[in-house]
């Protein structure tokens, strides 16, 4: 890739919210996030994980966040067919989504090295989504309610005395690119100080 070529993946990734009924194939997801584990970390700790759902393995991880969801109050329990019907339409939405990477690191008590770990996994995360666009491969970075659950946590298989969710991609083809909405201009987000 040359710089002509990371810099238009730059302007032109966007996130993804529709994808086609196909999967991407493993090798290409472990390239994706071969290329994210060159993020820059702290004293080269490399603190992301990855726990990648796809076929008959999404079926748990979606039972993990519906349970997640009742329990924190964003959807009833009850035998209501809105209830019911709502919990089916979420179901079938996140069964359709080809891949779910759920992305964790370990918790450090030293507040400092906790915003570290952090910041190398949010690294990782935007190396990965280049990366896959380079590939033809869209992803949605989300940050959600059941992330914050610690009942969702362990029913995934994590301590969540040690471990921290940063965030679940969604990953696939994209069924259809939304427009480029531009950006504000930098001066209105940079202070230059020269003196």
């Amino acid at each position: 890739m040359n710089p002509i070529d990371i810099l238009q993946a730059i302007k032109q990734r966007r996130s993804i919210h529709n994808y086609k009924d196909e999967e991407v194939d493993e090798s290409i997801l472990k390239e994706i996030f071969t290329y994210g584990s060159y993020a820059p970390t702290h004293y080269m700790k490399e603190p992301w994980n990855i726990k990648l759902y796809q076929k008959k393995g999404k079926q748990a991880f979606i039972d993990a966040i519906i349970a997640s969801y009742q329990r924190i109050g964003m959807l009833k329990t009850d035998d209501d067919p809105k209830t019911k019907k709502m919990i089916i339409s979420m179901r079938d939405f996140l069964l359709a989504i080809p891949h779910h990477a759920l992305i964790y690191f370990e918790k450090e008590e030293d507040p400092v090295r906790y915003e570290e770990e952090y910041a190398a996994v949010c690294a990782f995360i935007q190396n990965a989504q280049l990366a896959a666009w380079e590939y033809g491969v869209g992803m949605l970075w989300t940050i959600t309610p059941y992330m914050h659950d610690d009942g969702f946590v362990e029913d995934i298989g994590l301590d969540s005395k040690r471990i921290k969710v940063a965030a679940v991609m969604q990953i696939g083809y994209p069924e259809r690119v939304p427009r480029n909405r531009g950006r504000n201009s930098i001066e209105d987000k940079m202070e230059i100080i020269s003196e």
